[in-house]
């Protein structure tokens, strides 16, 4: 693989030693644990992609080995240039980075407070850390928030104020590892918007993990699947829909108990259970015409759409090879 990429990685492993107790012994034994097994793949200044699989199946590890946090076992790994593990503080300036479940805030201290000092630690002239911080309250809608302490933020306030924090200095690369985790509609909705205007006027490269296939599929084009840490898909996630065969479920509640739905082009009834009926139809089709002809037909009060699982996508992709 040639250095075309922003982000350029060959063969990466990461090897872990780990130590467990064999069955009917006392002494432990020490076991091999490859939690990255031989990727290789580049992404490009400005692309937005999703990095997504299963738990345990290496993106965190992944995240941490580009920020330098832990080194590689074996392999090339490039962040715009730079090594990240041997020039871990010169590439901090040029990447930020969101853990979901870990706030980079000081528990006890407002907002503002916070973000003051890592003008400091980033060494942000005034001008530009005040044009940052302003447009970040404004999109992110902190404007009443930046007085209260951290720990009386909710997690949908406290993660709009982490990624914040991590875009004050001007990062090129912006590394989100489950940014909405936990978070109620309306705070994904906000950091999702959030996201795509910050890629589109700043041409920020982001490399997003997630659960969530509804952020995969408003923010990124492309999308890349590790598993056992192995990358097993790159590309589109129609693609990997069509490769997975996936499906996602259509809810549907009738004003009365009725027999299963039948009749619906593009469609199947899956499960039924008094006036509440779910049917699946393939993860690349429009739910619009499926939705049509379920109202034309039946007695609908609500409906809702679920997407599949990306256990369920990865498992109905490993089923078909």
């Amino acid at each position: 693989m040639t250095d075309d990429g922003f982000i350029v990685l060959e063969d990466v492993e990461k090897v872990f030693q780990v130590r467990r107790r064999a069955r009917g012994r006392l002494r432990r034994e020490r076991h091999e644990v490859r939690a990255v097994d031989g990727i290789s793949c580049a992404v490009a200044r400005g692309e937005m992609v999703g990095y997504i699989g299963p738990n345990g199946a290496g993106k965190s590890t992944t995240i941490k080995m580009l920020t330098g946090i832990l080194t590689p076992s074996g392999g090339r790994l490039r962040v715009a240039g730079i090594d990240p593990s041997r020039q871990r503080a010169r590439l901090a300036r040029r990447i930020g980075v969101v853990f979901g479940q870990r706030t980079t805030l000081w528990w006890d201290l407002p907002l503002r407070d916070s973000y003051a000092l890592m003008r400091r630690m980033y060494r942000v002239p005034e001008a530009r850390f005040r044009a940052n911080l302003d447009r970040c309250v404004e999109l992110l809608d902190l404007g009443g928030l930046l007085e209260v302490p951290v720990r009386q933020l909710s997690l949908g306030q406290r993660m709009r104020g982490d990624i914040t924090a991590a875009l004050l200095h001007d990062p090129e690369v912006l590394y989100l590892d489950e940014p909405t985790i936990g978070l109620d509609v309306v705070s994904k909705a906000t950091v999702r918007r959030f996201l795509r205007e910050l890629n589109a006027s700043l041409g920020t490269t982001v490399l997003l993990t997630t659960h969530d296939l509804t952020d995969i599929e408003q923010l990124c084009e492309r999308v890349m699947v590790i598993d056992h840490g192995r990358l097993m898909y790159d590309g589109a996630l129609g693609g990997l829909h069509e490769v997975g065969e996936s499906e996602r479920t259509l809810v549907v509640d009738l004003e009365r108990e009725l027999p299963p739905i039948e009749g619906i082009e593009g469609a199947r009834t899956v499960r039924t259970r008094g006036p509440r009926q779910w049917l699946a139809f393939p993860a690349s089709a429009s739910a619009a015409p499926i939705v049509s002809q379920v109202a034309d037909g039946y007695p609908l009060v609500d409906l809702s759409v679920r997407e599949p699982d990306i256990e369920d996508v990865i498992a109905r992709m490993y089923s078909g090879l």
